[in-house]
C-alpha cells in the first residue's frame, strides 16, 4: 500500500495497496481495512545491502500472494485482542 504521505488525524492521504493499486479506507487517520504490512531491511551477503524495502497488500492481493506459495504460510490464533 502507498501512503501518499504520512496519514494524519482529521484527514487523511490516500493509503494505497502497492499490488492493484486500491485505495484503503482511512476515517480520522485510522486504516478501516486491514492490510499487510512488509518491512525488510536488507544486510549483508545480498544484492539489496543497505536497502530498505517497505510495502503493503490489501488483504484480496494478499491472499492470491500466498495462495501460490509452494509450502503454506503458518497460521495461528490470538487468544486476546488487546
Amino acid at each position: 500500500m502507498k501512503k501518499t504521505g504520512t496519514v494524519k488525524r482529521g484527514g487523511g492521504n490516500p493509503v494505497l495497496c502497492n499490488s492493484c493499486g486500491k485505495n484503503l479506507k482511512v476515517v480520522n487517520g485510522i486504516l478501516m481495512e486491514d492490510a499487510f504490512e512488509a518491512n525488510k531491511e536488507w544486510g549483508y551477503f545480498s544484492n539489496r545491502d543497505t536497502e530498505v524495502h517497505h510495502f503493503n497488500l490489501c488483504e484480496e492481493c494478499y491472499e492470491k500472494m500466498v495462495a501460490n506459495f509452494i509450502i503454506p504460510i503458518e497460521v495461528r490464533k490470538k487468544l486476546e485482542v488487546l
